[in-house]
């Protein structure tokens, strides 16, 4: 079957928060919305069948996970990422966000400190602060329009008040699919260190053709212990709003501690929708998957061509994996404290600034390429006019 990633499909007055409310967050009329880390494509087909099923059957009292639910996860992981998941080894939460909470909440003392690498989703910095930590700002290099980890200030600046890292892999918003070596160089930091790996996989299965996600949890048997890895089926299938994720943490002690944290709030019941649509997403949307990451794969060659031939002075930073990418406008010729400005006002475009992931320079923006390619070019056309007009 072939899926038409092409048709534009109208989400207006869906209560979409990235159409319906793109005009309030960003304070301009008409904008066109390239930012929220959700798709314009509807979900595969066995997703909607599934779901139309569950509420065909007009019944949606207490739920209890089923064996089916847990082998879908677990055969998705071994048969995509070669990865040996256990059963006992799973905490089921309402969103990967909401389980951060919950393990900072866990494994942290209000004044701990918490490592993240910068540019990176903001949400991280609020988890942090709203359970009175403290943000360990080890900022990743730049050179080449590659990322990487700075190993060396992590070193001078890890305390004995340092608990735990967040990790992004892949990375939101620069696209890096880190490498088995450089996950191995962290984890043996850490280990020394005695820091707790949170490794957030969301975007574990959206990586472009060569280069391989590699679950943290793999890299090495000795971190297996010290890890926590985020999965959800949210940003492969379109599916975030349904809020269900799949932690899991094959240490006993640390899984039970994440559960005591989430029994303060007594978390014991999820969406069953949400349920119904991973069970189903991983059992019926691989074919869809392959085409999505094809068509995902012309959009960034399309991006990329448009923006060498149009727009000499913007730049990419090649993302190896999720469906965002991280625009340089520092040779654009717009004065960086004016660019969000720029983007929205001038151009009409609704990109998320580089400042809100806490980028060391002024000059990035973040924007989302899961759209109809017609969606894509009218964004990058009304960005090149805004410029053109500058000269």
């Amino acid at each position: 079957m072939r899926y038409d990633f092409d048709n534009i499909i109208d989400r207006r007055n869906t209560g979409s928060a990235k159409w319906d409310f793109a005009d309030e967050f960003f304070g301009v009329k008409d904008i066109l919305p390239m930012w929220v880390a959700d798709m314009d494509f509807r979900s595969p087909p066995g997703v909607i069948e599934a779901l139309k099923q569950r509420a065909e059957h007009g019944i949606f009292g207490y739920y209890h996970v089923t064996e089916s639910y847990y082998e879908a996860v677990m055969d998705w992981m071994k048969r995509r990422h070669h990865w040996e998941v256990q059963k006992d080894w799973f905490v089921l939460t309402p969103g990967v966000v909401t389980a951060l909470s919950f393990i900072t909440a866990a494994f942290c003392q209000p004044g701990d400190e918490v490592i993240v690498q910068t540019p990176v989703y903001f949400p991280f910095f609020r988890v942090i602060e709203n359970n009175h930590c403290k943000i360990l700002d080890n900022p990743m290099c730049l050179d080449s329009g590659l990322y990487t980890m700075d190993m060396d200030d992590l070193r001078k600046k890890v305390t004995a008040r340092t608990r735990m890292i967040i990790l992004c892999n892949p990375h939101n918003p620069v696209g890096r699919v880190w490498g088995k070596e450089e996950l191995y160089a962290i984890g043996k930091f850490c280990a020394e260190k005695n820091i707790l790996i949170v490794s957030d996989e969301i975007h574990g299965d959206i990586v472009y053709p060569g280069f391989t996600h590699v679950p943290f949890i793999t890299v090495a048997p000795e971190f297996a212990d010290r890890t926590i890895v985020c999965t959800a089926a949210s940003k492969t299938f379109n599916l975030p709003g349904m809020q269900t994720s799949n932690i899991i943490i094959p240490n006993g002690k640390l899984r039970q501690q994440m559960l005591q944290a989430m029994e303060r709030y007594y978390i014991h019941n999820l969406n069953i929708m949400g349920l119904v649509a991973t069970e189903a997403a991983y059992r019926t949307g691989e074919s869809w998957l392959t085409q999505f990451l094809e068509y995902l794969q012309g959009n960034l060659h399309f991006l990329e061509q448009y923006i060498a031939e149009r727009m000499p002075g913007v730049r990419i930073i090649p993302p190896q994996g999720t469906y965002l990418v991280w625009l340089d406008f520092r040779n654009a010729g717009i004065n960086p404290a004016r660019l969000d400005k720029f983007v929205r006002e001038d151009a009409k475009v609704g990109l998320e600034a580089g400042t809100i992931f806490r980028a060391k320079e002024a000059g990035f923006e973040r924007m989302n390429i899961a759209c109809p390619r017609t969606i894509l070019a009218e964004g990058l056309g009304r960005i090149e006019k805004a410029l053109r007009m500058l000269s």
